[in-house]
């Protein structure tokens, strides 16, 4: 039998933490460009930068700082705030900040040998009992195939949208609508511009009362009902969320709208039919689909849809081609969305043309996404109590975390979000008009 005796007493060792520990953070961020506190487990507390800091940075367990050395991600840092280990007071868009810093951030040989010194000092695993947030962690990221099969997005789906209705309903809109809003001015409430968000879609597809009309991926139904109620056409939703789909059936009867809308629980990949609708709408959806299945989703438009019919495709896109690996792509598919896949707008276009559409307008929503995301924060954090009567801490910190990393991915440019509209090719007559004047009459 082993026994392994600590010869140094309990209060000498947390002492020697506290001080490997101050001295790897500051020498992380020694160059960071901002003013911030530093405060750990016991409470030592130093200040950076010469202004009042905008941030705490709080250290609950050092063996987060040990990681964040061996490993040198900012995944650490994102983790350690999901699971209670590390918290932050003050404003969380500065706190984001660090996620560039680490990025850049070159020490010479000295300072490097310096930090994995300190770092080795350190306890290798975090303690539990520090964690307010990891006894309901969310599910890991490897329980997914990552295939796109329909199994696949169907569990990659209900991850991110099965949550919670009433959570979802604390932050969203009154209309429900889990997607970037369209603003006529930064002073616009979120309801105002979510209403003209689908105004908006509606009077790009032109659509007309007794039209047959798709929406996929329709979410809590909002732009079914939206566009029933407000320009008579018949309208058909499809989801693969099960709350989602509960929650539209429920919204159609409420607003007597069974007459003209449907809603089901269907694959895009199963629609049935050939030129069966006279317009159809994907919003927030092809992120879901897949690079290499792009391809069959445009071509499945393309055939449900009747010549000259309007298909609407609004998505985020990237200013990258492809899906590599790094750190943004991995936050993304481990946190959030198991299944997210974007590209560049030229390369989503191409797609829609080699299927057979013609494109005759393009609208890029960047800076309305930027300033959807703020307001969605903004109403989460106000929720929070209330929030964790529908979620764990943890779900709510992801949620908070990626939406505001989204906002500034956005506002820097990174992440783009467009609204593409086409027709099937193949009518006599025109599918829009010879200008946009209608669109704003």
């Amino acid at each position: 039998m082993n026994f392994t005796i600590s010869l140094v007493p309990p209060t000498l060792q947390e002492s020697r933490h506290a001080d490997a520990a101050m001295r790897i953070l500051k020498r992380l961020l020694r160059n960071f460009h901002s003013s911030a506190a530093l405060r750990l487990w016991n409470d030592t507390t130093h200040h950076i930068g010469h202004t009042p800091p905008v941030f705490t940075l709080v250290v609950r367990d050092p063996a987060i700082l040990r990681k964040l050395v061996l490993n040198r991600s900012a995944l650490v840092l994102a983790d350690a705030y999901f699971r209670g280990f590390l918290d932050f007071e003050g404003d969380l868009y500065s706190v984001l900040r660090l996620k560039e810093h680490f990025q850049t951030l070159v020490l010479p040989l000295r300072e490097r040998s310096a930090l994995l010194l300190d770092a080795l000092r350190l306890p290798g695993k975090p303690s539990a009992a520090m964690s307010p947030a990891s006894s309901s962690a969310r599910p890991r990221e490897d329980r997914f195939s990552h295939d796109h099969s329909r199994q696949s997005d169907a569990a990659a789906i209900s991850f991110h949208y099965d949550v919670s209705n009433q959570f979802y309903k604390l932050w969203l809109d009154e209309q429900m609508v889990y997607s970037c809003a369209y603003f006529e001015t930064p002073d616009d409430t979120l309801e105002q511009a979510q209403r003209k968000k689908l105004d908006h879609i509606c009077h790009k597809l032109r659509l007309k009362s007794g039209e047959h009309f798709l929406d996929i991926g329709c979410g809590w139904g909002a732009l079914v009902c939206w566009a029933a109620r407000h320009y008579g056409v018949r309208a058909h939703g499809i989801t693969l969320s099960q709350q989602q789909h509960d929650y539209a059936q429920q919204r159609i009867v409420a607003e007597g709208l069974g007459d003209l809308v449907t809603v089901e629980l269907l694959d895009y990949r199963d629609l049935q039919g050939e030129a069966v609708y006279d317009k159809a709408a994907s919003v927030g959806m092809f992120e879901h689909v897949g690079l290499a299945n792009l391809p069959a989703y445009t071509a499945t438009v393309h055939r449900v849809l009747r010549p000259g019919g309007l298909f609407l495709n609004h998505g985020i896109t990237h200013d990258e081609e492809g899906w590599e690996q790094n750190v943004n792509t991995e936050f993304i598919n481990r946190y959030v969305f198991p299944d997210g896949e974007l590209d560049t707008v030229s390369n989503i276009q191409r797609g829609m043309e080699h299927a057979g559409f013609e494109i005759h307008d393009v609208e890029g929503l960047r800076s309305h996404y930027a300033l959807t995301l703020r307001h969605w924060v903004q109403r989460l954090e106000a929720a929070h109590d209330e929030a964790l009567q529908h979620v764990s801490e943890t779900a709510y910190r992801v949620w908070r975390l990626y939406m505001a990393a989204c906002a500034l991915e956005f506002e820097a440019g990174g992440t783009g979000i467009y609204q593409i509209l086409a027709s099937r090719r193949g009518a006599a007559a025109l599918a829009v008009p010879l200008t946009r004047r209608d669109l704003y009459t």
